[in-house]
């Protein structure tokens, strides 16, 4: 296999590594606006495409673009595709896999969910066999680092978010991780690979954990729950939902006791039950490793997505329900409450859909407002 690589930051150094010593992969070219210092370095992205020896271009700048317009240009040369970035697959899904189709080549991008726990490449298998019911886990190790530092050190959110990015864990702007995009964008992969659908990236509702505070987690303690944000999807008599939000959780629960910047994913199916997948959710190595697994795969004779259809579905968070931990200032405009937690209140039950209207009309007049459901 002859590879044109896209990026040469963490994780594109981290494949350059790898592939390098394996036989039978040879990589090509090495594209990057820096000088690097290596032999393969390119800084035209046509020559990973117009050359007639690569087989197979990696994907792994990260963003949006220039990223979309040169995957599209090398699945229109008739190159494989493998891409850790879940953001561009989230974003161009339907459009990115048609043209594969077309074109008669492979696109893969098992990095892009769990990092190097191979999330989608199990859920490709079990798949085959037996009906996917649901989708849920902690799918991002920077919002995990944070909150097991605030519930086990007593950390302030603001502290445990700037240690996360002194480790590298988490962006100078974190907003992508905090706010939930980087789940939801994850979510999304699992549940149209899970389902066979098409959901809509604006259809999913986000709860994130910017506004989580030490009092909350207190509340929390005193409850003996743990909190963790989560990535949840289910299949449920022809509808889907799907939604990111903070969740509380018996703290003695395997999912409470996910560490630091750790990931844990499950599927729950018709027969096999509840399964789960531990382990790097991010990383040079982990994150690398199962891009160049995509590789060995396609050298395998792999050419399919893991989902060969993909129906557009509209979500529908009428099927879930959870009582909430609800945090506002406006406390007086909240029907709903069944207990008093400190300055917060526990909700009665109401569908995830109920809650996102709730949340709406309470966030424009409290911008810290927090919300956490009861799991």
């Amino acid at each position: 296999m002859v590879i044109g690589l896209m990026g040469f930051g963490t994780i594109g150094a981290g494949v350059y590594e790898l592939a390098r010593e394996l036989p039978g992969l040879e990589v090509r070219h090495v594209l990057d606006i820096r000088e690097i210092g290596i032999p393969e370095l390119t800084h035209r992205a046509e020559d990973l495409w117009e050359d007639p020896e690569v087989d197979t271009v990696i994907e792994v700048m990260g963003g949006l673009h220039p990223a979309y317009e040169f995957v599209t240009s090398a699945l229109q040369a008739g190159k494989n595709v493998v891409t850790a970035n879940k953001y561009l697959v989230a974003t161009y899904y339907d459009e990115l896999l048609a043209l594969a189709r077309e074109k008669g080549v492979a696109f893969r991008c098992t990095a892009a969910v769990g990092g190097g726990i191979g999330w989608l490449t199990a859920l490709e298998r079990v798949r085959r066999l037996e009906p996917v019911l649901s989708v849920e886990g902690i799918m991002n190790g920077t919002t995990n680092y944070i909150l097991t530092n605030m519930t086990q050190n007593g950390l302030s959110f603001e502290i445990a978010l700037s240690e996360a990015q002194a480790l590298g864990y988490a962006e100078a702007d974190p907003s992508a991780d905090i706010d939930g995009l980087d789940i939801m964008h994850k979510l999304l992969l699992s549940a149209n690979i899970a389902f066979d659908v098409s959901l809509k990236k604006e259809e999913i509702p986000v709860f994130g954990i910017r506004n989580i505070t030490d009092e909350d987690v207190r509340n929390f303690k005193e409850h003996s729950l743990t909190c963790k944000i989560l990535g949840s999807a289910r299949q449920q008599e022809g509808k889907v939902a799907a939604f990111v939000q903070p969740t509380l959780l018996a703290a003695d629960s395997l999912t409470a006791s996910v560490p630091t910047n750790f990931n844990l994913i499950s599927y729950e199916t018709a027969y096999t039950g509840k399964m789960s997948f531990y382990g790097q959710g991010a990383g040079r190595y982990p994150t690398a490793a199962n891009v160049v697994q995509d590789c060995l795969d396609l050298a395998g004779g792999v050419q399919d997505f893991y989902s060969l259809q993909s129906a557009a579905a509209a979500v529908d968070n009428s099927i879930a329900r959870y009582r909430y931990y609800l945090r506002t200032a406006s406390l007086k405009r909240v029907t709903v409450a069944e207990e008093h937690w400190g300055n917060a209140v526990v909700t009665k039950a109401m569908t995830v859909t109920e809650m996102k209207k709730l949340y709406d009309e309470l966030k424009g007049e409290d911008e810290k407002l927090f919300i956490a459901a009861i799991g």
